[in-house]
């Protein structure tokens, strides 16, 4: 079906995705929502993010994602600090946490319900007692459809405003300063009107968000997977001749674990462009997916603020692994020491970077934050690399990512690089807690392999065996799961948040 978002058997076409935005602009505009306001989303994958998403943008509003794994808490900060007026909520989601509420949230805000598809409910297990509308309450279809339309103007597919994630902190609103365009240059056919793109990602996250709005906007076919499934992704790939798809890391291990008949299964030639970003690639398993998927593998560096400043194909990454591309003709990149001078190829520094063509941004309510990270026109999302003699960058570490223990600098890839090493780990991850002595001290996070007897006493010992003193861990923890987000990003704030509970400080 052309021109279309579809979720399963559940599909939306364009002219309906529209009516219903037009509907949803005359509701918001009811409730005194106008230019440039920001419109809050608790919404999984669902078209109907999308009705309401280009209903927004018909008043020239912001979309405003909210991650729906965030507690009440980030969630009423989220929802408060934007000054949405507006909040739609998939029922179920909104039902869990309605009663921890701020409520200075509930005194301002309009909360519209959505009522989950079957797809949705099925992958989430959603009971029906979940889906019911209270007295008082508002139901998405029934509300909008009681206001007459405002007529159509298609807009440029919105930036929305992205709240960061919030591992460190509290998330920041990347609120753009003015309209973005469907990006066309140097992303290699990321964006054209005859693709077919699947996304399992979650669309709260900047890059699937702007995937999802950006191929509506261009007029190319959408398909959601409510949740990400491995063998039926390569079944929708195949059934649905996908072209497309946003994918991240973590998804590309859990199908190169599928069985090998399994995989051969499924005929995926249509696959012309799949991007991934948003968390390191191990090298082996980019260059399995490359073996299996074709040189149709990509991969782009940026953040939220910065949009996407290489974009790195697979034959360039092939000539040199574990890179993320270089700069392109539109984009500026620079490797920094401390002081801010430029560093030559092979030395490892700040990464600072900006594409040119993208509008600026501001962090909502603080200034003071957006001014911090630039420098010389530059932006530093805090990463830590280098280029090599090619222009090629390479990610090494998060400079946030970075204790400093007595006085010296210690890189928490380093110690993670070491620690997974061990045959009996899976994962791990560094993190620093309180030290009266030395201000800030290591400890290592450890999720032992499937079946491994793999304790703390032997964990530490493996440390002091292959690390240098001051990088050897003062505390071990053995942890059945890392906690982490959809994107396989590891939550550290929640390691570290209970050994700095009742201090003053986090560093």
């Amino acid at each position: 079906m052309n021109n279309s978002a579809n979720m399963g058997e559940v599909r939306l076409d364009r002219a309906r995705i529209r009516r219903m935005a037009r509907h949803v602009a005359a509701g918001l505009s009811s409730l005194g929502v106008g230019a440039e306001e920001a419109v809050t989303l608790l919404m999984r994958n669902d078209p109907e993010f999308l009705s309401v998403v280009v209903g927004i943008e018909l008043l020239g509003a912001t979309a405003t994602p909210v991650n729906w794994h965030f507690t009440a808490e980030e969630i009423s900060h989220v929802v408060l600090d934007s000054g949405a007026r507006a909040l739609f909520a998939h029922t179920d989601l909104w039902r869990s946490v309605q009663d921890a509420i701020d409520p200075a949230v509930r005194a301002r805000v309009t909360v519209i319900l959505v009522d989950p598809p079957a797809p949705l409910r099925e992958a989430y297990a959603i009971p029906e007692e979940a889906r019911a509308i209270g007295p008082g309450e508002l139901e998405l279809i029934d509300w909008a459809e009681g206001f007459d339309p405002v007529p159509d103007a298609p807009r440029p597919a919105s930036a929305g405003m992205i709240y960061t994630s919030g591992t460190t902190g509290k998330p920041k609103g990347v609120r753009r300063l003015a309209p973005i365009g469907v990006q066309r240059n140097h992303n290699h056919d990321a964006y054209v009107p005859w693709m077919r793109n699947l996304l399992a990602a979650p669309i709260y996250h900047s890059a699937p968000y702007r995937s999802a709005t950006a191929t509506f906007a261009i007029g190319g076919e959408l398909f959601l997977q409510p949740r990400f499934r491995e063998e039926e992704f390569l079944e929708l790939i195949q059934r649905h001749r996908i072209t497309h798809a946003f994918m991240v890391p973590t998804m590309f291990i859990r199908l190169l674990r599928l069985p090998p008949e399994v995989r051969a299964r499924y005929d995926l030639g249509s696959l012309r462009h799949v991007v991934h970003a948003g968390a390191p690639c191990p090298p082996d398993v980019k260059r399995a997916m490359i073996e299996w998927f074709g040189p149709v593998i990509y991969e782009f560096y940026g953040g939220t603020e910065t949009g996407a400043v290489t974009y790195c194909t697979s034959q360039e990454w092939l000539a040199h692994p574990g890179t993320v591309g270089r700069e392109t003709s539109d984009s500026r990149i620079r490797v920094r020491d401390d002081r801010g001078r430029d560093l030559p190829p092979g030395e490892t520094g700040e990464i600072w970077c900006r594409l040119l063509t993208y509008p600026d941004f501001t962090y909502q309510n603080r200034p003071e934050a957006r001014a911090e990270m630039e420098r010389d026109g530059l932006f530093s999302i805090g990463d830590v690399g280098y280029l090599d003699a090619d222009g090629y960058l390479f990610i090494t570490d998060r400079k946030r990512d970075m204790i400093i223990s007595g006085g010296s600098n210690i890189y928490c890839n380093m110690i993670e690089a070491a620690m997974i090493a061990h045959p009996d780990i899976a994962d791990c991850a560094a993190f620093g807690i309180p030290d009266d002595e030395l201000g800030e001290a290591l400890a290592v996070a450890i999720e032992p392999a499937p079946g491994s007897g793999l304790d703390e006493a032997g964990a530490m010992a493996f440390a002091r065996s292959t690390l240098k003193g001051y990088m050897v861990p003062r505390k071990v923890v053995m942890v059945e799961a890392l906690p982490r987000d959809p994107s396989g990003k590891i939550f550290k704030r929640k390691l570290r948040d209970p050994f700095w509970e009742g201090r003053e400080r986090r560093i």
